[in-house]
């Protein structure tokens, strides 16, 4: 009776779990019945059941991942699931296996279940020097299908214990990953994503390998589940997928040889700062006087004033240095930088190091990963998750993060590429610690409108635009590279208006500001006597940015910023006011999240619109996304529909 009633639990389970989706490998007649998934209508397949089981072979010592899903096709652009590719390594003395490829297609026909097998014919090879590519074509497969596949890879390499990916491009019903693995290695293992697991359950089985005498193991054995888990698709104000995608990764740490020796692979941070302070690369590429000796021109060392000084070094370099769009941690030297005036980012901001450490200034580096390269591992250190390298110093108790590879970026300020939460701090002295990267400055774009001289049915008007810090810096680059492409683009961009004059304030490539100049003529909408008229000239968004239905990680601007837009109409004795909207007055949850603010003042004969979004954080949890959603839709609404109704006396 106990064992019916746990069948009979489990079964309940599964199907309140999948909406009628049989949760196993087995296709049901109901799997192809069901046309859409309830929680995810624009989902162009939907993974019903995901199996792994990882272990180590008892003859052989080979790494055994066996792999196992079922996926239901629910719209055309899922027909290319029936497509898979496996990706299997070779090394110098060994390469990848792959073993018992099975796979059907599960169609409906006339109301009976027809099952097409894969052929061998269907599977394919592709090789390069690293990878052996393994396609598998499944046949008729098309929506509404139900396609089911099986493998096995075989491996040598133990250095990296399989992952596994719960999350993907569609959703998942249910995502199942076993675990194996002897107490001959030790693995650092990492959950990465917001996703919780329903099913973490870990126990020790005896003597799982046995190599006759002596020798033998025992095994950590691992049962890792999630269930409903939503599919990751990409949307701007992020960094890369690899930071959020719910997967196990592991990291080896620790090798047992049967002869009782011991190779630790993962040191602590204190024994990762010894090696740095020797490193070739690294260590013995800063704070090296004799590196830069000479260089720096006498009018830039006689400056008394330590923060002119330290904003003439940074220049210097900006000038006379290029870097050459390469990250490499590897192969530094300062030296070849000074010789060829060309270098990597590690090699331009070392660089930068030894001039201003040479000056008499304290300046730390650290090791930071950019926002396309994913987060790096706080738990333990992990070298080779960085892949930049940015300098901090104080002036006068100020704190300022330093780059020289962008000459668009002015004294303090990183390239929006290095904001990516948090970097490790170098203190050969007193240790290596976590560094937050935070920008406390609001990055602004600010568009101050005057609309006069109503004549002849035409508004002549100006705009007179400021940007600054993170949104000055694209106007700048674009402007400078190519400025009368700059002005056609933006005469294309401005199509409401036709701009007769348009001057752009020359305030050097490094200037925290960006100014321009506008002078136009609007033509409004007449119907009648009355005017109708649409306030925003020019917009800050198109449309919303925000489109899915969920999100599951973070939306990260990577900084605060302010939109301002001031309209001011001069009435004169022209016209009159009709109708004018309302205010609006929209503020994100816990007040300090951000703010949306429009109103419209009549006064005399003048009529005064203000407009201000403002976003007070640089990164916004995913639970927040469904109100900045709304929020933007506000916003967008507002610019897009406002009118305000005049006429002619």
């Amino acid at each position: 009776m106990k064992l019916t009633f746990t069948l009979f639990t489990l079964i309940i389970s599964s199907i309140c779990l999948a909406q009628n989706y049989n949760v196993a490998m087995q296709v049901s007649k109901s799997d192809l019945e069901l046309t859409s998934y309830a929680k995810d209508s624009t989902a162009n397949a939907l993974v019903i059941y995901d199996h792994g089981n990882s272990f180590v072979d008892e003859e052989t010592f080979w790494l055994r991942v066996q792999v196992k899903q079922k996926i239901k096709i629910l719209r055309t652009e899922g027909i290319e699931r029936g497509e898979v590719e496996v990706k299997l390594y070779k090394g110098k003395s060994s390469k990848e296996k792959i073993l018992n490829i099975r796979g059907a297609t599960h169609n409906l026909v006339d109301g009976e279940m027809v099952k097409t097998g894969l052929e061998q014919n269907a599977i394919f090879r592709e090789e390069n020097e690293n990878y052996t590519l393994v396609k598998f074509v499944l046949p008729n497969v098309k929506v509404g299908s139900v396609i089911t596949y099986s493998y096995e890879t075989q491996s040598r390499f133990m250095s990296k214990y399989q992952p596994w990916y719960f999350q993907g491009p569609d959703p998942v019903l249910y995502s199942e990953y076993n675990t194996s693995i002897p107490g001959n290695y030790e693995y650092n293992i990492k959950l990465v994503g917001s996703m919780p697991l329903e099913v973490n359950e870990t126990s020790l089985k005896k003597n799982c390998i046995d190599l006759r005498g002596d020798a033998g193991a025992d095994c950590a054995i691992a049962k890792y589940v999630m269930k409903n888990i939503p599919a990751y698709k990409p949307e701007g104000f992020t960094t890369t997928p690899l930071n959020y995608t719910a997967r196990i990764e592991y990291e080896l740490s620790v090798v047992r040889g049967f002869d009782g020796s011991v190779d630790k692979l993962t040191k602590s941070w204190v024994d990762v700062d010894k090696e740095l302070k020797s490193d070739k690369d690294f260590g013995r590429q800063i704070s090296k006087k004799s590196l830069v000796k000479n260089i720096l021109p006498k009018e830039i060392t006689s400056i008394d004033n330590d923060l002119k000084k330290a904003k003439a070094v940074h220049q210097f370099v900006l000038d006379n240095y290029r870097w050459n769009q390469k990250y490499e941690r590897y192969d530094v030297s300062v030296k070849n930088t000074v010789k060829e005036k060309i270098g990597s980012a590690f090699e331009i901001n070392m660089l930068l190091e030894n001039l201003l450490t040479s000056e008499g200034f304290k300046v730390y580096p650290i090791l930071i990963s950019t926002r396309g390269n994913g987060l790096a591992t706080k738990i333990y250190p992990v070298l080779t998750d960085f892949n930049y390298l940015i300098l901090k110093t104080s002036i006068d108790d100020k704190d300022y993060y330093l780059d020289a590879t962008e000459p668009y970026l002015s004294f303090g300020e990183l390239p929006f590429r290095a904001l990516n939460q948090y970097g490790r701090l170098i203190d050969f002295e007193d240790g290596s610690y976590w560094e937050d990267i935070k920008i406390e400055d609001y990055s602004t774009r600010i568009h101050k409108i005057e609309l006069s001289s109503f004549k002849d049915d035409v508004f002549n008007g100006e705009v007179v635009s400021k940007s600054t810090g993170y949104q000055a810096h694209d106007l700048k680059r674009m402007h400078s590279e190519n400025p009368q492409s700059y002005k056609e683009n933006k005469a294309e961009k401005y199509s409401e208006i036709a701009i007769e004059e348009h001057r752009v304030s020359d305030l050097g490539k490094n200037s925290y500001e960006f100014e321009e100049n506008i002078h136009f003529t609007l033509e409004p909408e007449f119907i009648g006597n009355k005017i109708y008229l649409n306030p925003f000239v020019v917009k800050f968004f198109e449309e919303n940015p925000f489109k899915l239905q969920q999100r599951t990680y973070p939306i990260d601007f990577g900084y605060k910023d302010i939109y301002n837009y001031v309209l001011n109409i001069d009435l004169g004795e022209d016209l009159n006011v009709v109708e004018i909207p309302g205010s609006v007055n929209y503020t994100l949850p816990n007040k300090s999240s951000g703010t949306f603010l429009f109103n419209i003042e009549h006064k005399e004969n003048q009529l005064t619109l203000y407009f201000k979004v403002k976003f007070d954080k640089a990164i916004y949890a995913p639970e927040l996304y469904d109100y900045l959603k709304k929020f933007m839709d506000t916003v967008v609404e507002t610019q897009n529909n406002t009118v305000i109704v005049l006429e002619r006396n």
